[in-house]
């Protein structure tokens, strides 16, 4: 007998017991990603609606818009999927007595659970793809309809919040930064042109702040060309030949969402290279690498929860069960992330904290689970 409970406990990966519950787990995981998607592209919709009818957009524009979002969207509702799935696929099994039939055969829960933990594991390394590959690019074009078809704002050269390049009245304006916490631009060169559009002068500027509704900077270059070539510099004090507002830049500006990790990467060494601080841009790249792991951060928190058998024959119970423990680690992840942004937590601690505390509740639960 304890022979055939030691070769039971230690059975093959990828049997008949595996296969038969990864079933299971990817019907309810594809039919529960569905329908939490469809839950949240309602809500989004219902969210905007009062902007969607007073721009007056056409259906289309509409459609269009949620069809590029939805990459995002499903990105973010994965992790609450795996734990529907877990919690509905070993509940199933308690409430028809398959789990009690199944340990009794001497396999430990820890073994029933492995195939789950590596399918969550693949769907964890298949959101980091899906995110590095269809979701910036998606997200990007949503939010150049929404900003341009519905909220009809005319679209500038702008890329993120660095490397801004706008048309002025006889001007070109560049931005090394526009700051979205403080609302101030940084490092600003102005390049004045004559009528043949030949280059007249050039302005330097370290930082400006929008004040009285316009941008104003307390000191300035100004580089003047001179007919022998030579630049002549005077120092003076400069407005801003820009109408933009900094509700106008921010509603232009990408968002981390529309960048790769790698592209993310690029933005940060570039930033560092100026001298511009990259807190916030540090803390967005840590979430990318964080976030996918709630896969099989949620199914090691599900396993215990679903095992427990005055929860089998409750299904409500099971989804509030869900839903508590989907919004505690979304509400944990993003105050973390606030606290990273403001530097009150290093970029790693804020992205980490709440993936740290939820693995170790998880492995104390399934550990203790006989």
């Amino acid at each position: 007998m304890n022979a055939a409970r030691i070769r039971f406990s230690t059975l093959p990966i990828g049997g008949i017991l595996d296969r038969y519950l990864a079933a299971g787990f990817l019907r309810i995981f594809f039919i529960s990603l569905v329908v939490i998607t469809s839950l949240y592209v309602t809500v989004d919709f219902f969210d905007r609606i009062g902007s969607l009818l007073d721009s007056g957009a056409p259906f289309l524009t509409v459609v269009r818009y949620f069809f590029f979002k939805a990459p995002l969207l499903i990105s973010r509702v994965v992790g609450f999927a795996t734990l529907f799935s877990t919690l509905f696929c070993l509940g199933m099994l308690v409430r028809t007595h398959e789990i009690t039939a199944i340990r009794s055969s001497g396999i430990s829960v820890q073994r029933i659970a492995l195939p789950l933990l590596l399918l969550s594991l693949l769907i964890c390394a298949l959101t980091f793809v899906w995110n590095e590959s269809l979701v910036p690019a998606f997200a990007h074009h949503a939010q150049t309809i929404y900003k341009t078809e519905i909220k009809n704002r005319q679209q500038q050269s702008l890329i993120g919040t660095h490397d801004i390049w706008i048309r002025g009245d006889a001007s070109f304006i560049n931005i090394d930064r526009f700051n979205t916490r403080s609302g101030t631009l940084e490092n600003i060169t102005i390049f004045l042109l004559n009528r043949d559009f030949s280059l007249r002068a050039l302005v330097e500027i370290p930082q400006a702040q929008w004040i009285e509704n316009r941008w104003k900077a307390n000191e300035a270059t100004e580089w003047n060309l001179q007919t022998d070539g030579k630049m002549l510099r005077r120092e003076a004090s400069v407005t801003l030949p820009m109408t933009e507002t900094p509700a106008d830049l921010k509603s232009l500006a990408r968002n981390a969402e529309e960048f790769t990790f790698f592209d993310l990467q690029k933005q940060i060494a570039d930033l560092k290279s100026k001298g511009i601080d990259t807190t916030t841009y540090e803390v967005d790249l840590q979430v990318k690498l964080a976030v996918p792991l709630i896969s099989p951060l949620m199914v090691m928190l599900a396993i215990p929860f679903a095992l427990k058998r005055q929860m089998t024959g409750n299904l409500s119970l099971s989804f509030g069960i869900a839903m508590l423990i989907g919004f505690g680690y979304w509400v944990l992840l993003g105050f973390c992330i606030s606290l990273g942004h403001s530097a009150a937590l290093p970029p790693i601690a804020s992205a980490w904290i709440p993936n740290a505390i939820f693995a170790m509740i998880g492995l104390y639960f399934i550990t203790a689970e006989q």
